[in-house]
């Protein structure tokens, strides 16, 4: 399964264009897991990005891609700082990555990141009764993972929705079965060899009436195995929310993401409106 991580694409001088301005506040190295197995010395952390007037915001908690085992938050300050332009607290963590830390480990950290910022966000002029997930390729698949399997959070009403954008892994269990992981990025030690974790991570498994509404992009020029499962999850999902489509966009996986450089592209306010729509107490 094809999950290429952003960073590399990313020239120096686009680097300074987009972090050389004024528009939000970013507070950058904080903790937010207490306790951790992962096979690290230190714990990830996380950065905050808001608005530098606006209050009460609601929230997109971001989590990126990169094979299980790549990216890192640093990376994405671009879309921090965009959403802050449209009065959205953005939380950018970074997560354990394999061969560290195994989809468990990354799913247990990203919803410990909600938890965190449901506490602790209203300090950063966030609303914690108004947290969205947002996730690219395997990002796509933590957020997915840790709003539909119960395991992870105790309070899935602190979600109060799902945004996938061209996201990997919804179903492993059918794609390991035809593909069982090898040590490609450590994918024997993200899935492990057990048939039984291949399904407890496939978020597809784990949809019910109790799942945060979703809002799904993919685009057309991505990779086969993406476009597949992302059609065969929103058919499952259509079951509890029938409205749900997936916005195809002519574009491959990383463009995917890059399109989000830009402030004005018409992904940020398809995501406000879905924010609006949804921000209120379920």
């Amino acid at each position: 399964m094809e999950v290429t991580h952003l960073g590399k694409y990313l020239s120096p001088l686009l680097f300074v264009l987009l972090f050389t301005n004024c528009a939000s506040k970013k507070t950058g190295e904080l903790s937010y897991l207490k306790t951790s197995k992962a096979l690290v010395k230190s714990f990830p952390k996380l950065n905050v990005y808001q608005p530098h007037k606006s209050k009460d915001n609601p929230v997109i908690i971001f989590i990126h891609g990169g094979y299980w085992d790549e990216g890192k938050k640093e990376t994405y300050g671009f879309l921090g700082r965009n959403f802050a332009k449209k009065d959205i607290v953005t939380v950018i963590p970074n997560y354990t990555l394999s061969p560290a830390g195994n989809y468990n480990t990354m799913a247990k950290e990203v919803a410990a990141a909600v938890e965190w910022t449901f506490d602790n966000i209203g300090k950063f002029n966030g609303n914690p009764n108004q947290i969205f997930l947002m996730g690219h390729s395997a990002g796509g698949h933590l957020i997915a993972l840790a709003g539909t399997n119960p395991k992870y959070l105790k309070n899935i009403d602190l979600v109060k929705g799902i945004i996938l954008n061209d996201a990997a892994g919804l179903d492993m269990y059918t794609y390991l079965k035809e593909n069982p992981p090898t040590e490609f990025h450590h994918y024997n030690i993200t899935w492990t060899n057990d048939e039984n974790n291949w399904k407890d991570a496939s978020p597809i498994y784990f949809l019910s009436e109790e799942t945060p509404p979703f809002l799904v992009y993919a685009g057309t020029k991505t990779y086969p195995s993406i476009l597949s499962q992302n059609a065969d999850f929103v058919k499952e999902l259509n079951s509890y929310q029938p409205s749900v489509k997936i916005n195809y966009l002519p574009k491959k996986h990383v463009p995917m993401m890059s399109q989000f450089f830009f402030a004005r592209n018409k992904r940020y306010k398809e995501i406000s409106k879905f924010i609006d729509n949804n921000k209120v107490v379920r």
